[in-house]
């Protein structure tokens, strides 16, 4: 599944130093070797292997993409060691399970967190996932929490359509 990043800077065809660094600080990935190592939790090989491989992932892994890439570094890995690691890093809170609109039927995505919460587009021609920041996703989090009492302490939005490239196909089938 590819994914790409996006921010508001991008969409808007901007060049403002403060947007893009704005939303290069929010995708920003948490550095989980660190913090593990800092929390005091046993790093074997293969726990190492799957942490690195997560943390290097250029695009959203299941628990079978993630195996298949973590076997590269060490051969030994299984099944079980994959799914406990998982389970430890969403337990620490340092990686986030998604569903992604289901575009490849039920599977489970996995990725590093980010500094800030950020939304996922998602093409159902392509499969390609995008992830978008904007300050305005900040403040309609802030006015949700605002509005109802609510400490809102994760927040995820996934927007099916189209990519530009796929929509353009479409549009190009319509007048033919």
């Amino acid at each position: 599944m590819k994914k790409n990043f996006n921010s508001a800077q991008e969409r808007d065809g901007k060049s403002n130093a403060t947007v893009s660094q704005v939303a290069e600080e929010a995708l920003r990935r948490y550095d989980l070797l660190n913090v593990v190592e800092r929390r005091g939790i046993r790093l074997t090989a293969q726990r190492r292997a799957l942490i690195e491989t997560i943390q290097e992932a250029t695009s959203h892994l299941d628990a079978a993409s993630l195996l298949k890439l973590a076997r590269r570094r060490d051969p030994n890995i299984d099944r079980a060691t994959v799914y406990r690691t998982i389970d430890l890093l969403k337990r620490m809170g340092m990686i986030d399970e998604l569903d992604l609109m289901h575009i490849e039927g039920e599977k489970h995505y996995y990725e590093v967190k980010t500094q800030k919460d950020h939304l996922h587009l998602a093409c159902f021609g392509c499969g390609e996932i995008r992830e978008f920041t904007s300050p305005s996703f900040e403040r309609l989090k802030q006015e949700i929490g605002m509005k109802n009492q609510f400490e809102i302490q994760a927040m995820r939005l996934e927007v099916g359509g189209l990519c530009r490239q796929c929509a353009a196909q479409k549009r190009k089938k319509v007048l033919q």
